[in-house]
């Protein structure tokens, strides 16, 4: 064609050239960025979705953060737990000593009892002191609150808490009641009759805490032998009562790990003097209407030992399935964790009750990206001062003092103060077990998941939108050569109208 007005092939190559130019600004720009997305014209749907990796990448970041500041409180609130725990230890070596009455004088149970004094008032000092940025971790700031408590309920113990709303009420229904072991002694009359055969009557009473035998004569009033077995009780964890012609013995505690068992060593002719027998308790323990004869005393069952076991109370707490042990129920999950012991009547009375009521506190961490329930973690740190640690049943540390119930200078109830501290001791273990298995276990692997999910995060991020160097300067290269390529091209097309006049001569 020889048309000089419309030049068709340069519009075409100016047009390919611009496109060239474009393509060869976007492989400059990716290369000198390193992102293959810098607008939302690169890639619309690419670059949705890698916001949204990138808010994820800042959220998990952020737990990250959370999971390492948590396990910074835990590890401060364990050093004071590990001193006081030592302090525990020490005060029970005192009691011990202090126990010791006729190798001590007056002198060195007064300066005991200064040691202790001064161990109770550092265990306060250390419960007061122990904080992180100012918040104290180890005096009740953490603990729950609780309100509504029933009368059948003591002891609670909310180890963590997790739930929408103001409040949490502890629903629980008891569906198996907790009882003692026991068993009923006849010995056929008021006194022990043993035919004349000048023999002693001998028996072995066995509980959780041991074994004694016992061996009594002619004559010996049911109320003797009461005594006698009511004497050793510390060491057998039975006791005896009973009316004028029986003994009803029973484990001091409740729960399966209590038992009472009698074995006939020598019945001394007592079965064809005043007879009797031994019977135990086919249903709950003291329902005489269940009592079932087990063997007389010169029976092989008695020779052989007749034995009852206690049983642990059994029930449900906000519709999960509750641990027992004696009269306390327990209950573990990711939502609720507490416990708490009911009292002998409520332990025993089968059906529902609202046991009290968690009105907030705690400590909660977010540990994980997404702000909800499931990702916030509850946990529950008790006052550890001493009058906390202890037990309404046994009594709290803080009655070790001077002037008070289980002080060692008068030497009041050391056996019982000695128990206090057990009490004492178990409960800062429990509270250190529990602090470490929640660093280890969900601080621990939350800071490991959470790294993998960063790890996974990032590099799917990156796949999206970073730029891939080796096939971005591919493109270049081609880009380079177009751009020139055209170049040359809108000159020649540019040059074709001249032509024209070689037509006019």
């Amino acid at each position: 064609m020889s048309r000089i007005n419309t030049n068709v092939t340069s519009l075409t190559a100016q047009r390919v050239l611009g496109q060239n130019n474009n393509s060869l600004g976007q492989s400059l720009s990716r290369l000198s960025t390193g992102l293959r997305i810098n607008r939302g014209k690169d890639d619309p749907a690419g670059l949705i979705a890698s916001e949204n990796l990138r808010s994820e990448k800042s959220g998990i970041n952020a737990a990250l953060k959370n999971s390492e500041r948590a396990d910074q409180v835990v590890n401060i609130a364990e050093g004071g737990l590990q001193e006081v725990s030592n302090l525990l230890t020490e005060l029970q070596g005192l009691l011990t000593t202090s126990a010791n009455d006729a190798g001590l004088s007056e002198s060195e149970k007064e300066a005991n009892q200064l040691q202790i004094d001064s161990i109770l008032q550092t265990i306060d000092r250390v419960a007061g002191a122990t904080s992180f940025q100012g918040t104290k971790l180890l005096n009740g700031n953490f603990d729950y609150n609780v309100s509504n408590v029933n009368a059948g309920v003591t002891d609670i113990n909310v180890r963590g808490a997790k739930f929408d709303g103001a409040s949490q009420s502890v629903e629980t229904i008891i569906t198996q009641s907790a009882q003692q072991a026991g068993l009923l002694l006849s010995v056929g009359g008021t006194t022990l009759d043993l035919n004349g055969s000048g023999d002693n009557f001998t028996i072995e009473i066995s509980g959780s805490l041991g074994s004694r035998e016992l061996q009594f004569s002619s004559g010996t009033t049911v109320a003797q032998i009461e005594d006698a077995i009511n004497a050793v009780s510390d060491v057998t964890g039975v006791t005896a009562s009973g009316a004028t012609n029986t003994i009803a013995l029973e484990s001091s505690d409740f729960g399966s790990n209590e038992f009472v068992s009698v074995t006939v060593v020598d019945d001394a002719d007592l079965a064809n003097g005043g007879g009797g027998n031994i019977a135990s308790y086919t249903a709950d323990f003291e329902d005489t209407s269940s009592l079932t004869t087990e063997g007389a005393w010169d029976s092989t069952a008695a020779a052989n030992g007749v034995r009852d076991d206690g049983q642990d109370i059994g029930g449900t707490i906000n519709g999960l399935q509750a641990v027992g042990r004696g009269k306390t129920l327990s209950v573990t999950s990711d939502f609720i964790d507490l416990e708490f012991t009911a009292t002998t009547t409520a332990s025993q009375t089968l059906g529902g009750i609202t046991a009290f009521q968690i009105d907030g506190g705690g400590a909660d961490f977010q540990l994980a990206s997404n702000i909800d329930i499931s990702g916030k973690t509850s946990l529950g740190i008790g006052d550890i001062s001493t009058r906390k640690l202890g037990n309404t049943a046994l009594g709290y540390l803080d009655d070790l003092g001077s002037g008070k119930s289980f002080n060692v200078v008068d030497g009041n109830n050391l056996e019982d103060a000695q128990k206090i501290v057990a009490e004492a001791i178990e409960q800062v273990s429990s509270t250190r077990g529990r602090l470490g298995a929640f660093q280890k276990n969900t601080v621990g692997a939350t800071i490991r998941s959470l790294g993998v999910a960063l790890e996974n995060t990032t590099a799917a991020e990156s796949i999206i939108r970073d730029t891939d160097f080796a096939a971005e300067t591919a493109s270049l290269t081609r880009n380079q050569i177009l751009v020139q390529a055209s170049t040359n091209t809108l000159a020649l097309a540019n040059q074709q109208p001249q032509q024209v006049l070689s037509l006019l001569g």
